[in-house]
């Protein structure tokens, strides 16, 4: 498989497969969605696809790295409004987590929806990148942990990992209202707070 370089600057034609694709994936489901179609959303020929991206899996890689470069985006600067070390810092991750899935994310992670499309046969290399995202995320967590002095700051990253994900697959399945607000609550709980007002 033929992977871009993350770091190399899109041409014109590139970037707009790989928005088409951003868009038909996160809508309609990676599967449901053919190189043909994207292509065709894209105006450009599949030729054009397969030279920027190589295959599908690839694409479908670039798309969630894409999205993930915009949700890290997004997070980093909600922490950056809370710049002191502290159990508010931890808690921002889920009010940066509410605002995004409710501007980008009607349908879920990205991530876990791809994992979930997932057959056996299907190439590693989305497997791993949404491991690699679900990683990163649980590093951050411990890492503020870690600078507002909780005590096990790994296992408690893990259980406020446990409640993110939750409160994302909530969002995706609508089971009730701001599942981030109140997944938020908890994590007040489990950091040994009463629940402070969010800020974001």
């Amino acid at each position: 498989m033929v992977t871009p370089d993350p770091a190399a600057p899109l041409t014109p034609a590139a970037q707009r497969v790989l928005d088409a694709a951003s868009e038909l994936f996160y809508e309609r489901g990676i599967h449901a969605v053919g190189v043909d179609g994207i292509a065709e959303a894209a105006g450009v020929t599949k030729k054009t696809l397969y030279d920027r991206f190589g295959s599908k899996e690839a694409l479908v890689v670039a798309y969630l790295r894409a999205r993930d470069a915009r949700w890290r985006a997004h997070l980093l600067a909600t922490l950056d409004r809370v710049p002191s070390p502290g159990t508010a810092r931890v808690l921002a991750v889920f009010d940066a987590a509410e605002s995004w899935s409710t501007a980008n994310s009607p349908r879920g992670c990205s991530a876990i929806n791809a994992r979930a499309e997932s057959f056996p046969g299907d190439g590693d290399a989305v497997l791993a990148e949404v491991a690699a995202q679900k990683a990163w995320q649980v590093g951050l967590l411990a890492d503020l942990c870690r600078e507002a002095g909780v005590r096990e700051p790994e296992d408690t990253a893990r259980a406020l990992m446990l409640l993110y994900e939750g409160a994302i697959v909530t969002v995706g399945m609508g089971t009730f209202d701001r599942p981030f607000a109140r997944a938020r609550s908890v994590a007040a709980a489990v950091l040994g707070l009463d629940d402070p007002s969010p800020t974001a």
